[in-house]
């Protein structure tokens, strides 16, 4: 049996999905992008201003699940231009200190044209 959550710190789903599912001892969030949950909207400019506020927004639904980022076991990663990608290393590795396993792959197009989107699975 699976719980859905939903927390006002991060950003309302914008289409037929929760924020994060927990089953048995595991969160899967769903992807999270730069939108600020105070305006509703995308207001980082950077990769590093980007990131920022998707690691945010995930420990945010994190925590309304019972958990922390601490406590991530995978990261799939996805970057609207490759070359993003030390600058995107740069502020994931402030908040990933625990080095959980991870794919990042350069995505065509993201949401909202946000450059860079984050999903985790969790441990409880």
């Amino acid at each position: 049996m699976s719980k859905t959550v939903h927390t006002n710190n991060a950003p309302e789903a914008i289409g037929p999905y929760s924020q994060a599912i927990i089953t048995g001892n595991l969160v899967f969030t769903s992807g999270q992008i730069a939108i600020d949950p105070a305006s509703g909207m995308v207001e980082a400019v950077t990769i590093e201003e980007q990131t920022e506020q998707v690691c945010k927004n995930l420990c945010a639904v994190l925590e309304a699940a019972g958990t922390s980022i601490e406590k991530a076991v995978k990261t799939v990663c996805f970057l609207a231009d490759m070359n993003d990608f030390a600058a995107f290393n740069g502020i994931y590795g402030k908040y990933f200190t625990s080095k959980p396993a991870r794919s990042c792959v350069a995505a065509k197009a993201l949401p909202k044209g946000v450059l860079v989107e984050v999903e985790v699975i969790a441990e409880l």
